[in-house]
Protein backbone atom coordinates (compact mmCIF):
# COMPACT_ATOMS: atom_id res chain seq x y z
CA UNK A 1 0.00 0.00 0.00
CA UNK A 2 1.50 3.17 -1.02
CA UNK A 3 1.27 6.21 1.12
CA UNK A 4 -1.32 8.26 -0.33
CA UNK A 5 -3.32 5.04 -0.05
CA UNK A 6 -2.83 4.46 3.47
CA UNK A 7 -3.32 8.58 3.59
CA UNK A 8 -6.44 8.40 2.14
CA UNK A 9 -7.76 5.30 3.94
CA UNK A 10 -7.45 7.45 7.28
CA UNK A 11 -9.80 10.02 6.00
CA UNK A 12 -12.43 7.82 6.00
CA UNK A 13 -12.75 7.29 9.09
CA UNK A 14 -11.64 10.55 11.05
CA UNK A 15 -14.56 12.57 11.77
CA UNK A 16 -14.00 14.87 8.66
CA UNK A 17 -16.78 17.74 7.28
CA UNK A 18 -17.96 16.89 4.04
CA UNK A 19 -16.08 19.53 2.12
CA UNK A 20 -13.13 18.79 3.49
CA UNK A 21 -12.88 15.09 3.24
CA UNK A 22 -13.82 15.63 -0.47
CA UNK A 23 -11.19 18.18 -0.70
CA UNK A 24 -8.59 16.31 1.01
CA UNK A 25 -9.28 13.61 -1.36
CA UNK A 26 -8.68 15.53 -4.60
CA UNK A 27 -5.85 17.52 -3.35
CA UNK A 28 -4.12 13.64 -2.02
CA UNK A 29 -4.38 12.47 -5.59
CA UNK A 30 -2.88 15.45 -7.50
CA UNK A 31 -0.27 14.91 -5.26
CA UNK A 32 -0.09 11.08 -5.61
CA UNK A 33 0.08 11.98 -9.55
CA UNK A 34 2.28 15.46 -9.85
CA UNK A 35 -0.56 16.91 -12.22
CA UNK A 36 -1.91 20.18 -12.59
CA UNK A 37 -5.32 19.48 -11.39
CA UNK A 38 -7.90 16.53 -10.29
CA UNK A 39 -11.16 17.63 -10.38
CA UNK A 40 -14.41 15.50 -8.93
CA UNK A 41 -17.87 15.59 -10.26
CA UNK A 42 -21.20 14.83 -9.38
CA UNK A 43 -23.81 13.98 -11.85
CA UNK A 44 -27.09 16.04 -12.08
CA UNK A 45 -29.42 14.93 -14.42
CA UNK A 46 -27.51 15.84 -18.30
CA UNK A 47 -24.87 18.17 -16.14
CA UNK A 48 -21.95 17.52 -14.33
CA UNK A 49 -21.46 19.85 -10.96
CA UNK A 50 -17.76 20.31 -9.75
CA UNK A 51 -17.57 19.42 -6.06
CA UNK A 52 -14.13 19.83 -4.58
CA UNK A 53 -11.13 20.44 -7.37
CA UNK A 54 -7.42 21.47 -6.92
CA UNK A 55 -5.09 22.74 -9.32
CA UNK A 56 -8.02 24.77 -11.15
CA UNK A 57 -8.92 28.61 -11.43
CA UNK A 58 -11.75 29.02 -8.28
CA UNK A 59 -14.46 29.99 -10.90
CA UNK A 60 -14.44 26.24 -11.77
CA UNK A 61 -16.26 25.36 -9.07
CA UNK A 62 -19.46 27.78 -10.22
CA UNK A 63 -19.52 25.97 -13.68
CA UNK A 64 -21.70 23.29 -14.93
CA UNK A 65 -20.30 21.22 -17.36
CA UNK A 66 -23.00 19.95 -19.98
CA UNK A 67 -22.42 15.88 -20.58
CA UNK A 68 -23.54 16.72 -24.04
CA UNK A 69 -21.03 19.45 -25.16
CA UNK A 70 -18.39 17.81 -23.59
CA UNK A 71 -17.40 14.80 -25.53
CA UNK A 72 -14.24 13.87 -22.77
CA UNK A 73 -16.47 13.73 -19.86
CA UNK A 74 -19.23 11.92 -21.81
CA UNK A 75 -16.60 9.28 -22.60
CA UNK A 76 -15.14 8.81 -18.98
CA UNK A 77 -18.73 8.84 -18.14
CA UNK A 78 -20.15 6.28 -20.41
CA UNK A 79 -17.49 3.63 -19.31
CA UNK A 80 -16.73 1.75 -15.95
CA UNK A 81 -12.91 1.84 -15.61
CA UNK A 82 -10.34 4.48 -16.55
CA UNK A 83 -10.07 6.74 -19.95
CA UNK A 84 -7.43 8.20 -20.43
CA UNK A 85 -6.59 10.57 -23.81
CA UNK A 86 -3.80 10.75 -25.97
CA UNK A 87 -2.36 14.14 -25.91
CA UNK A 88 -2.72 14.70 -29.88
CA UNK A 89 -6.58 13.22 -29.22
CA UNK A 90 -8.92 16.27 -30.85
CA UNK A 91 -11.81 16.09 -28.18
CA UNK A 92 -11.53 19.50 -26.60
CA UNK A 93 -10.84 19.54 -22.95
CA UNK A 94 -13.39 21.10 -20.81
CA UNK A 95 -10.40 22.58 -18.43
CA UNK A 96 -8.38 24.11 -21.10
CA UNK A 97 -7.06 27.59 -20.17
CA UNK A 98 -8.25 26.84 -16.43
CA UNK A 99 -5.21 24.99 -14.81
CA UNK A 100 -4.55 27.58 -11.90
CA UNK A 101 -0.44 27.26 -11.81
CA UNK A 102 -0.87 28.85 -15.52
CA UNK A 103 -4.04 30.56 -14.89
CA UNK A 104 -2.30 33.55 -16.72
CA UNK A 105 -1.70 31.78 -19.80
CA UNK A 106 -4.57 30.28 -21.74
CA UNK A 107 -2.79 27.09 -22.39
CA UNK A 108 -4.11 24.05 -23.45
CA UNK A 109 -4.37 20.75 -21.36
CA UNK A 110 -2.13 17.94 -23.11
CA UNK A 111 -2.61 14.49 -21.06
CA UNK A 112 -5.99 13.72 -19.75
CA UNK A 113 -7.33 10.56 -18.40
CA UNK A 114 -10.91 10.04 -15.58
CA UNK A 115 -12.92 7.50 -14.46
CA UNK A 116 -16.00 7.19 -14.05
CA UNK A 117 -17.89 6.59 -10.42
CA UNK A 118 -20.87 4.63 -9.05
CA UNK A 119 -22.12 4.96 -5.84
CA UNK A 120 -24.93 1.85 -4.83
CA UNK A 121 -24.66 0.40 -8.29
CA UNK A 122 -25.59 3.88 -9.90
CA UNK A 123 -23.58 6.47 -11.77
CA UNK A 124 -22.61 9.01 -9.42
CA UNK A 125 -20.31 11.11 -11.42
CA UNK A 126 -16.43 11.36 -12.97
CA UNK A 127 -13.13 11.97 -11.40
CA UNK A 128 -10.68 13.33 -13.73
CA UNK A 129 -7.09 14.45 -13.45
CA UNK A 130 -5.31 17.23 -16.03
CA UNK A 131 -1.73 17.87 -16.94
CA UNK A 132 -0.39 20.90 -18.77
CA UNK A 133 2.92 18.19 -19.72
CA UNK A 134 3.11 15.56 -22.62
CA UNK A 135 3.41 12.01 -21.10
CA UNK A 136 2.69 12.92 -17.33
CA UNK A 137 -0.18 10.02 -17.25
CA UNK A 138 1.17 6.33 -19.07
CA UNK A 139 -0.23 2.91 -17.64
CA UNK A 140 1.14 2.50 -14.87
CA UNK A 141 -0.38 5.82 -14.18
CA UNK A 142 -3.70 4.30 -15.73
CA UNK A 143 -3.27 1.32 -13.21
CA UNK A 144 -2.97 2.99 -10.24
CA UNK A 145 -5.99 5.16 -10.90
CA UNK A 146 -8.17 2.25 -11.31
CA UNK A 147 -6.88 1.03 -7.45
CA UNK A 148 -7.82 4.50 -5.83
CA UNK A 149 -11.15 3.67 -7.71
CA UNK A 150 -12.60 2.16 -4.48
CA UNK A 151 -11.47 4.44 -2.08
CA UNK A 152 -12.82 7.27 -3.93
CA UNK A 153 -16.22 5.58 -4.04
CA UNK A 154 -15.60 4.67 -0.54
CA UNK A 155 -15.14 8.58 0.15
CA UNK A 156 -18.20 9.49 -1.58
CA UNK A 157 -20.77 7.02 0.08
CA UNK A 158 -19.30 8.38 3.80
CA UNK A 159 -20.57 11.80 2.87
CA UNK A 160 -23.19 10.59 1.47
CA UNK A 161 -24.51 8.91 4.99
CA UNK A 162 -23.47 11.89 6.87
CA UNK A 163 -25.58 13.91 4.36
CA UNK A 164 -28.30 11.54 5.35
CA UNK A 165 -27.64 11.88 8.68
CA UNK A 166 -27.96 15.24 8.93
CA UNK A 167 -31.16 15.44 7.51
CA UNK A 168 -32.45 13.13 9.70
CA UNK A 169 -31.16 15.60 12.79
CA UNK A 170 -33.21 18.51 10.99
CA UNK A 171 -36.24 16.48 10.54
CA UNK A 172 -35.92 15.95 14.54
CA UNK A 173 -35.19 19.59 15.21
CA UNK A 174 -32.02 19.42 15.87
CA UNK A 175 -29.43 22.58 14.70
CA UNK A 176 -27.54 22.39 11.15
CA UNK A 177 -23.94 23.11 10.49
CA UNK A 178 -23.12 26.16 9.32
CA UNK A 179 -20.87 26.25 6.80
CA UNK A 180 -20.28 26.56 2.91
CA UNK A 181 -23.45 25.22 1.27
CA UNK A 182 -24.56 24.51 -2.39
CA UNK A 183 -28.13 24.67 -3.90
CA UNK A 184 -29.70 22.23 -6.16
CA UNK A 185 -31.56 25.31 -7.47
CA UNK A 186 -28.29 27.54 -8.22
CA UNK A 187 -27.61 29.42 -5.23
CA UNK A 188 -23.98 29.22 -5.26
CA UNK A 189 -21.72 30.48 -2.82
CA UNK A 190 -19.17 29.63 -0.15
CA UNK A 191 -19.12 32.92 1.72
CA UNK A 192 -19.59 33.60 5.39
CA UNK A 193 -22.52 35.74 4.66
CA UNK A 194 -24.69 33.12 2.64
CA UNK A 195 -23.80 30.38 4.88
CA UNK A 196 -25.27 32.32 7.30
CA UNK A 197 -28.21 33.17 5.74
CA UNK A 198 -28.70 29.97 4.41
CA UNK A 199 -28.70 28.70 7.95
CA UNK A 200 -31.27 31.10 8.56
CA UNK A 201 -33.56 29.87 6.06
CA UNK A 202 -33.63 26.34 7.75
CA UNK A 203 -34.17 27.66 11.06
CA UNK A 204 -37.68 29.32 9.95
CA UNK A 205 -38.68 27.44 6.61
CA UNK A 206 -40.57 25.04 9.27
CA UNK A 207 -42.45 27.34 10.95
CA UNK A 208 -45.51 28.95 9.83
CA UNK A 209 -44.45 32.78 10.01
CA UNK A 210 -44.66 35.03 7.58
CA UNK A 211 -41.38 35.50 6.28
CA UNK A 212 -39.89 39.26 4.18
CA UNK A 213 -37.33 38.98 2.07
CA UNK A 214 -35.63 42.10 1.74
CA UNK A 215 -32.44 43.10 -0.77
CA UNK A 216 -31.42 44.83 -3.16
CA UNK A 217 -32.33 44.61 -7.31
CA UNK A 218 -30.73 41.59 -8.90
CA UNK A 219 -29.71 39.45 -5.35
CA UNK A 220 -31.77 36.80 -6.56
CA UNK A 221 -34.72 37.16 -3.72
CA UNK A 222 -36.85 34.49 -5.74
CA UNK A 223 -34.39 31.95 -5.46
CA UNK A 224 -34.00 31.89 -2.03
CA UNK A 225 -37.95 31.89 -1.46
CA UNK A 226 -38.31 28.57 -3.73
CA UNK A 227 -35.69 27.33 -0.99
CA UNK A 228 -38.04 28.03 1.89
CA UNK A 229 -40.59 26.37 0.08
CA UNK A 230 -38.39 23.37 -0.31
CA UNK A 231 -37.37 22.97 2.74
CA UNK A 232 -40.57 23.68 4.72
CA UNK A 233 -43.37 21.03 5.70
CA UNK A 234 -45.52 22.51 2.32
CA UNK A 235 -42.61 21.41 0.48
CA UNK A 236 -45.06 18.70 -1.43
CA UNK A 237 -47.99 21.50 -1.50
CA UNK A 238 -48.41 24.64 -4.53
CA UNK A 239 -45.77 27.87 -4.21
CA UNK A 240 -47.75 30.11 -5.94
CA UNK A 241 -45.31 33.23 -7.57
CA UNK A 242 -47.48 36.76 -7.70
CA UNK A 243 -45.12 39.70 -9.24
CA UNK A 244 -47.28 42.51 -7.56
CA UNK A 245 -45.09 45.33 -9.79
CA UNK A 246 -46.84 43.65 -12.79
CA UNK A 247 -50.80 43.61 -11.63
CA UNK A 248 -52.63 46.38 -13.02
CA UNK A 249 -54.67 48.25 -10.09
CA UNK A 250 -57.82 47.78 -11.80
CA UNK A 251 -57.06 43.26 -11.49
CA UNK A 252 -54.87 43.08 -8.66
CA UNK A 253 -57.98 42.30 -5.92
CA UNK A 254 -59.36 39.57 -8.71
CA UNK A 255 -56.30 38.08 -9.21
CA UNK A 256 -55.56 37.09 -6.18
CA UNK A 257 -58.97 36.47 -4.75
CA UNK A 258 -60.78 36.04 -7.49
CA UNK A 259 -64.35 37.02 -8.56
CA UNK A 260 -67.26 35.51 -8.73
CA UNK A 261 -69.47 35.54 -12.58
CA UNK A 262 -70.52 38.99 -13.22
CA UNK A 263 -68.17 40.39 -10.73
CA UNK A 264 -67.52 43.14 -13.41
CA UNK A 265 -67.48 43.56 -17.09
CA UNK A 266 -65.82 40.92 -18.56
CA UNK A 267 -66.50 38.11 -16.16
CA UNK A 268 -68.41 35.80 -18.15
CA UNK A 269 -67.40 32.91 -15.34
CA UNK A 270 -66.21 32.80 -11.90
CA UNK A 271 -62.56 32.27 -11.45
CA UNK A 272 -60.64 31.56 -8.01
CA UNK A 273 -57.41 33.55 -7.16
CA UNK A 274 -53.69 33.39 -6.31
CA UNK A 275 -54.61 32.69 -2.62
CA UNK A 276 -56.84 29.23 -3.45
CA UNK A 277 -54.34 28.11 -6.10
CA UNK A 278 -51.85 27.98 -2.91
CA UNK A 279 -54.29 26.64 -0.53
CA UNK A 280 -52.09 24.25 1.21
CA UNK A 281 -48.98 25.87 0.04
CA UNK A 282 -47.14 28.66 0.15
CA UNK A 283 -47.64 32.37 -1.53
CA UNK A 284 -45.04 34.17 -3.19
CA UNK A 285 -45.44 37.79 -3.30
CA UNK A 286 -42.67 39.50 -5.06
CA UNK A 287 -42.28 43.27 -4.89
CA UNK A 288 -45.01 43.39 -2.54
CA UNK A 289 -44.13 47.10 -1.87
CA UNK A 290 -46.11 48.23 -5.17
CA UNK A 291 -49.78 47.00 -3.77
CA UNK A 292 -52.52 49.78 -4.00
CA UNK A 293 -53.73 50.71 -0.95
CA UNK A 294 -57.61 49.05 -1.41
CA UNK A 295 -55.86 45.17 -1.96
CA UNK A 296 -53.44 45.47 1.29
CA UNK A 297 -56.48 46.13 3.62
CA UNK A 298 -57.98 42.54 1.38
CA UNK A 299 -54.28 40.81 2.17
CA UNK A 300 -54.12 42.29 5.86
CA UNK A 301 -57.67 40.33 6.33
CA UNK A 302 -56.32 37.20 4.85
CA UNK A 303 -52.95 36.81 6.86
CA UNK A 304 -55.50 37.74 10.39
CA UNK A 305 -58.32 35.50 9.60
CA UNK A 306 -57.16 33.02 6.87
CA UNK A 307 -60.17 34.32 4.99
CA UNK A 308 -61.28 35.57 1.34
CA UNK A 309 -63.57 36.77 -0.37
CA UNK A 310 -63.88 36.55 -3.81
CA UNK A 311 -64.79 39.96 -6.10
CA UNK A 312 -68.55 40.39 -5.99
CA UNK A 313 -68.94 37.34 -3.87
CA UNK A 314 -71.14 36.94 -0.42
CA UNK A 315 -69.32 34.81 2.01
CA UNK A 316 -66.02 34.78 2.42
CA UNK A 317 -63.75 31.42 1.80
CA UNK A 318 -61.24 29.73 4.02
CA UNK A 319 -58.04 29.28 2.71
CA UNK A 320 -54.65 27.57 4.29
CA UNK A 321 -51.54 29.75 3.14
CA UNK A 322 -47.88 30.49 3.96
CA UNK A 323 -46.93 33.90 2.86
CA UNK A 324 -43.40 34.75 1.63
CA UNK A 325 -43.34 38.14 0.50
CA UNK A 326 -40.08 40.13 -0.95
CA UNK A 327 -38.94 43.65 -1.50
CA UNK A 328 -36.03 45.88 -2.55
CA UNK A 329 -38.21 48.93 -1.37
CA UNK A 330 -37.43 50.33 2.24
CA UNK A 331 -41.22 49.74 3.31
CA UNK A 332 -40.73 51.64 6.51
CA UNK A 333 -40.29 55.04 4.46
CA UNK A 334 -43.93 54.33 2.48
CA UNK A 335 -45.44 53.21 6.18
CA UNK A 336 -44.67 56.62 6.73
CA UNK A 337 -45.88 58.47 3.80
CA UNK A 338 -49.07 57.02 4.03
CA UNK A 339 -48.38 54.64 0.71
CA UNK A 340 -48.16 51.19 2.84
CA UNK A 341 -50.49 50.07 5.42
CA UNK A 342 -48.51 50.13 8.88
CA UNK A 343 -50.53 47.21 10.32
CA UNK A 344 -49.99 44.85 7.13
CA UNK A 345 -45.80 45.25 7.48
CA UNK A 346 -45.64 44.47 10.86
CA UNK A 347 -47.66 41.52 9.93
CA UNK A 348 -45.37 40.80 6.96
CA UNK A 349 -42.03 41.53 8.70
CA UNK A 350 -42.67 39.29 11.80
CA UNK A 351 -39.61 37.38 10.66
CA UNK A 352 -37.35 39.40 7.84
CA UNK A 353 -34.50 38.07 6.58
CA UNK A 354 -31.39 40.73 4.67
CA UNK A 355 -30.53 38.84 1.58
CA UNK A 356 -26.57 39.83 1.61
CA UNK A 357 -25.62 42.02 -1.76
CA UNK A 358 -23.10 40.83 -4.01
CA UNK A 359 -20.06 43.25 -3.20
CA UNK A 360 -20.47 41.60 0.38
CA UNK A 361 -19.84 38.33 -0.56
CA UNK A 362 -16.25 37.78 -1.45
CA UNK A 363 -14.93 35.39 -4.09
CA UNK A 364 -18.65 34.21 -4.41
CA UNK A 365 -18.30 36.54 -7.32
CA UNK A 366 -16.35 34.08 -9.21
CA UNK A 367 -18.30 31.16 -8.18
CA UNK A 368 -21.00 32.97 -9.58
CA UNK A 369 -18.42 34.43 -12.93
CA UNK A 370 -17.80 30.72 -13.57
CA UNK A 371 -21.44 29.68 -13.93
CA UNK A 372 -22.03 32.45 -16.16
CA UNK A 373 -18.68 32.20 -18.31
CA UNK A 374 -19.44 28.28 -19.02
CA UNK A 375 -23.48 29.09 -19.90
CA UNK A 376 -22.23 31.51 -22.23
CA UNK A 377 -18.98 29.10 -23.85
CA UNK A 378 -22.12 26.93 -24.90
CA UNK A 379 -23.97 29.45 -25.88
CA UNK A 380 -21.50 30.79 -28.39
CA UNK A 381 -20.14 27.23 -29.14
CA UNK A 382 -16.93 28.66 -28.02
CA UNK A 383 -14.03 25.54 -26.96
CA UNK A 384 -13.15 27.76 -23.93
CA UNK A 385 -13.91 31.35 -22.06
CA UNK A 386 -11.92 32.23 -19.20
CA UNK A 387 -11.35 35.02 -17.36
CA UNK A 388 -7.36 36.57 -17.28
CA UNK A 389 -6.52 37.76 -13.49
CA UNK A 390 -6.70 41.08 -14.10
CA UNK A 391 -10.61 40.67 -15.19
CA UNK A 392 -11.25 38.27 -12.07
CA UNK A 393 -9.74 41.29 -9.88
CA UNK A 394 -11.78 43.38 -11.76
CA UNK A 395 -14.71 41.71 -10.33
CA UNK A 396 -13.85 41.09 -7.01
CA UNK A 397 -13.48 44.92 -6.49
CA UNK A 398 -16.25 46.53 -8.10
CA UNK A 399 -19.08 47.67 -5.83
CA UNK A 400 -21.51 45.69 -7.79
CA UNK A 401 -24.89 47.74 -7.86
CA UNK A 402 -27.20 45.47 -9.88
CA UNK A 403 -26.03 42.36 -8.21
CA UNK A 404 -25.85 38.93 -9.39
CA UNK A 405 -28.78 39.97 -12.92
CA UNK A 406 -26.01 42.77 -13.14
CA UNK A 407 -22.57 40.14 -12.78
CA UNK A 408 -24.90 37.70 -15.29
CA UNK A 409 -25.22 40.93 -18.14
CA UNK A 410 -21.37 42.16 -17.56
CA UNK A 411 -19.87 38.54 -18.64
CA UNK A 412 -22.35 38.01 -21.18
CA UNK A 413 -21.99 41.53 -22.94
CA UNK A 414 -17.99 40.66 -22.71
CA UNK A 415 -18.29 37.61 -24.42
CA UNK A 416 -19.99 39.26 -26.95
CA UNK A 417 -17.56 41.92 -27.59
CA UNK A 418 -14.97 39.16 -27.63
CA UNK A 419 -16.70 37.48 -30.02
CA UNK A 420 -17.08 41.21 -32.50
CA UNK A 421 -12.94 41.29 -32.12
CA UNK A 422 -13.04 38.03 -34.57
CA UNK A 423 -11.85 35.33 -32.28
CA UNK A 424 -11.73 31.98 -33.10
CA UNK A 425 -14.47 29.76 -31.94
CA UNK A 426 -11.27 27.22 -31.59
CA UNK A 427 -8.94 29.26 -28.89
CA UNK A 428 -8.98 29.57 -25.53
CA UNK A 429 -10.98 32.69 -25.24
CA UNK A 430 -9.48 35.22 -22.16
CA UNK A 431 -11.67 38.04 -21.38
CA UNK A 432 -9.83 40.86 -20.32
CA UNK A 433 -10.68 43.33 -17.96
CA UNK A 434 -11.49 46.08 -20.12
CA UNK A 435 -13.88 44.03 -21.92
CA UNK A 436 -16.15 43.99 -18.58
CA UNK A 437 -16.29 47.81 -19.06
CA UNK A 438 -16.16 48.05 -15.26
CA UNK A 439 -15.05 51.13 -13.28
CA UNK A 440 -15.49 51.76 -9.35
CA UNK A 441 -18.27 53.69 -8.57
CA UNK A 442 -19.61 54.75 -5.05
CA UNK A 443 -21.55 51.58 -3.24
CA UNK A 444 -25.40 52.01 -3.38
CA UNK A 445 -26.71 53.35 -0.51
CA UNK A 446 -27.24 51.03 2.80
CA UNK A 447 -30.44 49.80 3.09
CA UNK A 448 -32.22 50.54 6.39
CA UNK A 449 -34.03 47.80 6.71
CA UNK A 450 -30.38 45.32 5.96
CA UNK A 451 -28.00 46.37 9.51
CA UNK A 452 -25.57 44.04 7.21
CA UNK A 453 -25.66 45.91 4.69
CA UNK A 454 -25.61 49.37 6.72
CA UNK A 455 -22.10 48.07 8.29
CA UNK A 456 -19.97 47.39 5.42
CA UNK A 457 -20.92 49.79 2.94
CA UNK A 458 -18.34 52.18 1.46
CA UNK A 459 -17.43 54.61 -0.86
CA UNK A 460 -14.65 53.12 -3.74
CA UNK A 461 -12.69 55.03 -6.34
CA UNK A 462 -14.04 58.09 -7.84
CA UNK A 463 -16.55 58.45 -10.06
CA UNK A 464 -15.86 58.88 -13.94
CA UNK A 465 -18.24 61.27 -15.67
CA UNK A 466 -19.68 58.21 -17.35
CA UNK A 467 -20.69 57.04 -14.09
CA UNK A 468 -21.43 59.94 -12.29
CA UNK A 469 -24.17 61.04 -14.79
CA UNK A 470 -25.61 57.49 -14.70
CA UNK A 471 -25.82 57.06 -10.78
CA UNK A 472 -27.56 61.08 -11.19
CA UNK A 473 -29.66 59.68 -14.02
CA UNK A 474 -30.50 56.51 -11.77
CA UNK A 475 -31.63 58.81 -8.85
CA UNK A 476 -33.82 60.72 -10.53
CA UNK A 477 -36.13 57.89 -12.25
CA UNK A 478 -36.36 56.14 -8.66
CA UNK A 479 -37.13 59.72 -7.37
CA UNK A 480 -40.09 60.02 -10.07
CA UNK A 481 -41.13 56.27 -9.42
CA UNK A 482 -41.43 56.83 -6.02
CA UNK A 483 -43.73 59.66 -6.05
CA UNK A 484 -45.89 58.45 -8.37
CA UNK A 485 -46.05 54.98 -6.48
CA UNK A 486 -44.33 53.15 -9.20
CA UNK A 487 -46.24 54.73 -12.26
CA UNK A 488 -44.05 54.38 -15.22
CA UNK A 489 -45.95 56.91 -17.59
CA UNK A 490 -46.46 59.42 -14.83
CA UNK A 491 -42.87 59.22 -14.64
CA UNK A 492 -41.89 59.24 -17.80
CA UNK A 493 -44.16 62.70 -18.07
CA UNK A 494 -42.44 63.96 -14.83
CA UNK A 495 -39.50 63.60 -16.54
CA UNK A 496 -40.26 64.65 -20.02
CA UNK A 497 -39.02 61.50 -22.01
CA UNK A 498 -40.95 58.86 -24.09
CA UNK A 499 -42.43 55.92 -22.22
CA UNK A 500 -40.69 53.64 -24.34
CA UNK A 501 -36.93 55.58 -24.25
CA UNK A 502 -37.46 55.48 -20.07
CA UNK A 503 -37.80 51.86 -19.82
CA UNK A 504 -35.10 51.36 -22.33
CA UNK A 505 -32.63 53.80 -20.09
CA UNK A 506 -33.79 52.06 -16.85
CA UNK A 507 -32.99 48.53 -17.98
CA UNK A 508 -29.68 49.87 -18.89
CA UNK A 509 -29.12 51.42 -15.27
CA UNK A 510 -30.66 48.47 -13.90
CA UNK A 511 -33.62 50.17 -12.60
CA UNK A 512 -35.66 47.58 -14.12
CA UNK A 513 -35.27 44.16 -15.03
Amino acid sequence: MTVQESMLLADLVEDLPQAVRLQRLVGRLRTHFRCGAVALLHLEEDHLRPVAIDGLVRDALGRRFAVGQHPRLAAILARRGVTRFHHDSTLPDPYDGLIDEHAGEPLPVHDCMGTSLQVEGRPWGVLTLDALQVGSFDEASQAELDAFIVIVEAAIRMTRMEAEIRALRLTRGDSPERGPVRDEAEILGQSEAIGLLLHELVVVADTELPVLLLGETGVGKELFAHRLHRLSRRRNQPMVHVNCAALPESLAESELFGHVKGAFSGAVSARPGRFEAADGGTLFLDEVGELPLAVQAKLLRALQNGEIQRLGADAPRRVDVRIIAATNRVLRDHVRDGSFRADLYHRLSVYPIPIPPLRERGNDVLLLAGRFLELNRARLGLRSLRLSPNAESALRQYGWPGNVRELEHVISRAALKAMSRGVNRNDIVTLEADLLDLEQRSLPAPHPENPATAETAAVSAPLSLRHAVDDYQRELIQRALAGNDGNWARSAQQLELDASNLHKLARRLGVKD
